[in-house]
């Protein structure tokens, strides 16, 4: 039981009329009771009409299917914290979730009917960046807070910044500066790229190399991918061709999946270096044993001794998803998503979407919810989280969910563009 519900297809919804608004009111109204009868307590006994509604919008289907549930149940988690604590202003935060397939159209459709009929007060989610900036835009059309939780491409808190829009994932120029250098000594200087073609896999790329070009290596050429491929021997045998030191790979979700599985397959790691700037324990699970290879970027990892909070974390998930489902990067992003926005709401005392902005930037992240070494902050300049990387290798001979080891952490600070740099100029609406 979760403090959740689906939103329905827009389609469904004009077929069925004025009716949904009952519907809608009633179902929060039993998703309500349900959640009391599970120890939310009688002091926390809320009004369904009082909700307060965060908008999930995660795919879950298609290539990041996965990854999509993992934002969610983050966000879930979060969500029972906040209510067993008292709400969100002393009202009950509900979330309404609904499947985006990592779908630009469909997601900005889903958008609006989470804020025109659903009445959401904030946005939340996201996989592909191409429906980050899509939502970002949308969003700031309808006044309405969004806090980008996984799509990474750095114009969302760059070029494209909105008042609005708040990321709590890293920028692909994180994801790729947290990685570098680990990749240049342990492989060399002559890369060749194998590149999702969209959003976030152009500017990875873009940002792996102007990396590598200011320490003097070599860009050898990129083999451009759509997503959802499933057969990628083709790009495999262009990069074969080209010899580099490393094959950088920035796919993610089942499309990495395929990936390196063919490339174990056609024994190519034995040839060259295979990295690349963002692995999840999403993939490495799903990976035959022989396919774990490479150096790579984690941006949250469960298995943190010495930082407080993170193995009340672990042990909460595991106790509410299941004793063999530990807590990944997706699962943290919509974790803290969840809690950034009910902790800025309740520090402005207001669910107006500006207030909460201007509350959320400049904004900490608490300790119980930052499970990182480094502090976690909001930077004003450009709503970007400061979150971390951490960088290593996969654990070949691992079993899961021990298959990757940490080699440093690197503060989200002393790797992140500035505003200025990024091209973000930031401007409240007067």
């Amino acid at each position: 039981m979760t403090d959740t519900k689906h939103c329905n297809d827009p389609d469904d919804e004009r077929r069925q009329g004025s009716s949904m608004s009952r519907r809608t009111f009633l179902k929060a109204g039993v998703a309500l009771t349900a959640a009391q009868t599970l120890g939310f307590g009688a002091s926390n006994a809320f009004a369904a009409s009082d909700a307060v509604r965060i908008g999930v919008l995660n795919p879950s289907t298609g290539t990041y299917a996965e990854l999509g549930k993992n934002q969610t149940r983050g966000a879930q988690m979060a969500a029972a914290e906040i209510n067993a604590a008292g709400g969100v202003m002393n009202r009950p935060l509900e979330l309404i979730v609904t499947d985006t397939s990592s779908k630009t159209g469909l997601a900005v459709s889903k958008a609006h009917q989470l804020v025109r009929q659903n009445g959401v007060h904030f946005l939340q989610g996201t996989v592909s960046s191409a429906v980050s900036e899509a939502i970002e835009q949308a969003s700031k059309g309808m006044d309405t807070l969004f806090v980008d939780s996984g799509g990474h491409a750095t114009p969302v808190t760059g070029k494209y910044c909105t008042w609005n829009t708040f990321r709590v994932c890293t920028t692909t120029y994180m994801l790729a500066a947290g990685i570098a250098d680990t990749l240049m000594k342990k492989y060399g200087k002559r890369w060749y790229f194998l590149t999702p073609n969209y959003a976030f896999g152009l500017t990875e790329q873009a940002a792996f190399e102007s990396i590598l070009k200011a320490n003097g290596g070599t860009v050898l050429g990129a083999a451009l991918a759509p997503l959802g491929t499933t057969d990628f021997s083709s790009y495999l045998i262009q990069a074969q061709a080209a010899r580099p030191d490393c094959l950088i790979i920035l796919q993610a979700g089942d499309d990495l999946v395929h990936a390196l599985t063919q490339i174990n397959q056609f024994g190519l790691q034995h040839k060259f270096g295979v990295a690349g700037g963002m692995m999840e324990l999403e993939v490495l699970k799903a990976l035959p044993r022989a396919a774990r290879v490479g150096a790579w970027s984690f941006e949250w990892w469960w298995n943190q001794p010495n930082t407080p909070h993170v193995k009340r974390f672990v042990d909460g998930y595991r106790k509410r998803y299941g004793s063999n489902e530990y807590p990944t990067a997706r699962s943290w992003f919509g974790y803290v998503a969840t809690h950034a926005i009910a902790q800025a709401a309740n520090e402005a005392k207001s669910l107006n979407s500006m207030k909460v902005a201007r509350a959320m930037a400049g904004m900490t992240l608490p300790p119980q919810v930052a499970l990182e070494p480094a502090s976690l902050q909001f930077r004003t300049s450009d709503h970007q989280l400061m979150a971390g990387i951490y960088a290593g290798e996969v654990n070949a001979g691992g079993t899961y969910p021990d298959l990757f080891n940490v080699i440093k952490y690197e503060p989200g600070a002393s790797i992140a563009q500035s505003a200025e740099q990024k091209g973000c100029q930031m401007t409240f609406p007067s």
